[in-house]
């Protein structure tokens, strides 16, 4: 089974060229899906906005953050081609392009506002909003749809965002 999206995020189509038999409702797997994709947005936006504060940070602890949001945004990146890769291990279609990214994404619509510590706050509320919906997500994955590879996927994605928040709460 693979899964496409049309230009309403939130409405999948199923196109069958290859039927999946791992032992997930096929349902299932389009829920799942619709999570990681959500997921997806979530990690690219983030992605954009710490790269847009290692392209912006200014003032006395500028050489420090810029380095520092340049090791974020790279592990930012692997973890976004990791939910990517997972979407397609399920027979789905990741959702990568923009139009999607900004319809799915939970995140709040960012603020430019200058200021290196505002920088590093805004970035750990995205996080920390990350990390309370990968908690329901978690759940549910492994609860409804009983897919304890995808819940345990999404638990180290959590554990990354826990340690990447913490980092950027040691910088205030």
């Amino acid at each position: 089974m693979v899964l496409f999206i049309n230009s309403d995020f939130g409405n999948f189509t199923q196109n069958y060229f290859m039927k999946l038999n791992i032992g997930i409702a096929e349902e299932h797997t389009l829920e799942i899906c619709k999570i990681l994709n959500v997921l997806l947005a979530d990690e690219f936006n983030l992605y954009a906005r710490t790269r847009n504060s290692h392209w912006n940070v200014t003032g006395p602890a500028f050489s420090v953050l810029h380095k520092f949001f340049e090791g974020q945004y790279e592990e930012l990146a692997g973890m976004l081609d990791e939910v990517a890769e997972r979407v397609r291990t399920l027979g789905g279609v990741a959702a990568g392009n923009l139009k999607n990214i900004a319809i799915a994404t939970r995140l709040a619509e960012a603020k430019d506002e200058p200021g290196a510590m505002k920088m590093v706050l805004s970035l750990l509320n995205d996080h920390e909003t990350i990390i309370r919906a990968v908690r329901e997500d978690i759940g549910k994955v492994q609860d409804s749809y009983k897919d304890a590879g995808t819940a345990d996927f999404l638990t180290g994605i959590l554990k990354s965002h826990e340690k990447m928040a913490w980092m950027l709460r040691a910088h205030l």
